[in-house]
């Protein structure tokens, strides 16, 4: 491979190293953190991955809707990007409900770090043991 072709394979496939970023940004934050809203973000970032991951192959350049016509012989599948618009609703209606969820913890626990509120249940569970 000469050097302008390997540059231009590593170009055309640069935002699947944008996409591997954001998957492995996300399921980080999702695991290290012991914030609840923390992460809720990793989740966001995570999701924002895949849509990338589907939508960008999803274009073709140089492509148009597929609206039949002569002057067009490149048209662009509009699958893809309904299925992410679904997903981008299913998602939103995601973090609503874990948002949601979070807020009634802190109203609970008075606290939305999981190592906090698992302390809480060990000791409302001993409590209860000993009486």
């Amino acid at each position: 491979m000469t050097g302008a072709t390997t540059s231009m394979t590593l170009g055309s496939h640069f935002t699947y190293f944008i996409t591997i970023f954001l998957m492995i940004a996300g399921l980080f934050t999702l695991i290290s953190r012991t914030n609840l809203i923390k992460k809720m973000v990793g989740l966001g970032i995570f999701q924002t991955s895949v849509y990338l991951l589907y939508i960008a192959p999803a274009k073709l350049i140089g492509g148009t809707a597929p609206i039949l016509s002569d002057a067009f012989t490149v048209y662009s599948n509009p699958l893809p990007h309904v299925l992410i618009l679904t997903a981008i609703v299913v998602g939103v209606a995601t973090l609503a409900l874990g948002l949601a969820l979070a807020v009634r913890i802190h109203e609970a626990y008075d606290t939305i770090e999981e190592d906090e509120i698992l302390e809480r249940d060990t000791q409302a569970d001993d409590d209860g043991k000993a009486t």
